[in-house]
């Protein structure tokens, strides 16, 4: 009956056994965020729930990625730490709301922020992908300085324009980009957002999954050598017992 049942031994690897690189999603939640329009399909929705989706869908394909998220309005603040749980990280993305951090736009603060964060990990790539609708206006933490402290970490920043031309400052997400060594994107509609997120996800690939490897090794060819054994030697005693029994 147990070779039946057809039993495993598993062994499982620990997830600090995988391999990926640390990425950080730095998102705007100024108030301009709170805009509709962006969605031609569904006009009356907000553009920061249109990013969310679309972020949100970027993140089930990043596979073995340790990804964190910071949000920046006025200030910034690290909403999840960088983690391969991704699951809780999508949770906590739906939690984000306009305003949250403020009604303005502290993009040097963002980018110092995610540095934090990228910090206390161990990836040999660490990406940054920056996406604003809006202009630099707040913070105590110039870009250039933020910048510069990504560049000494070996942190590239893509960085993401969202909206109308002239609504953000396309010159200085360049500069930011170019000077770490990633790329500049432009998204004027929801259509235009998800390809620039594939185009990144080609630029920056992620290993393929490894979630839970795991090493399954059948453990019924030695219960069934254990089933025959023991029938062998129920047939030998029932034979002997016969063989010894008068007539």
């Amino acid at each position: 009956m147990l070779s039946l049942a057809y039993p495993y031994l598993y062994k499982q690897r620990a997830a600090h056994e995988r391999s990926g690189r640390d990425l950080v999603l730095v998102l705007d939640a100024s108030g301009s965020m709170a805009e509709s329009g962006f969605d031609k399909n569904e006009p009356g929705k907000r553009k920061f729930d249109v990013v969310e989706s679309i972020v949100s869908d970027f993140i089930k394909r990043r596979f073995d990625d340790n990804i964190g998220l910071v949000v920046f309005g006025t200030y910034a603040f690290t909403a999840s730490p960088v983690t391969y749980d991704l699951s809780a990280l999508k949770q906590i993305l739906d939690m984000v709301d306009v305003g949250i951090a403020g009604q303005n736009t502290a993009i040097g603060e963002g980018i110092a922020q995610a540095v934090r964060s990228l910090g206390f990990g161990h990836a040999k790539e660490k990406v940054i992908v920056l996406l604003t609708d809006g202009r630099h206006n707040s913070g105590s933490v110039s870009i250039a300085e933020a910048v510069k402290e990504a560049k000494k970490s070996g942190i590239r920043i893509y960085t993401v324009g969202i909206g109308r031309n002239g609504e953000f400052d396309e010159e200085l997400l360049k500069r930011i980009a170019k000077e770490s060594g990633a790329k500049m994107f432009a998204a004027a509609d929801a259509d235009e957002l998800r390809s620039v997120y594939k185009k990144i996800e080609a630029l920056e690939p992620s290993p393929l999954r490894s979630e839970e490897k795991i090493d399954r090794k059948p453990l019924y060819p030695y219960s069934l050598l254990l089933a025959m054994v023991l029938l062998g030697i129920k047939i030998y005693l029932s034979t002997s017992y016969s063989r010894r029994r008068p007539a």
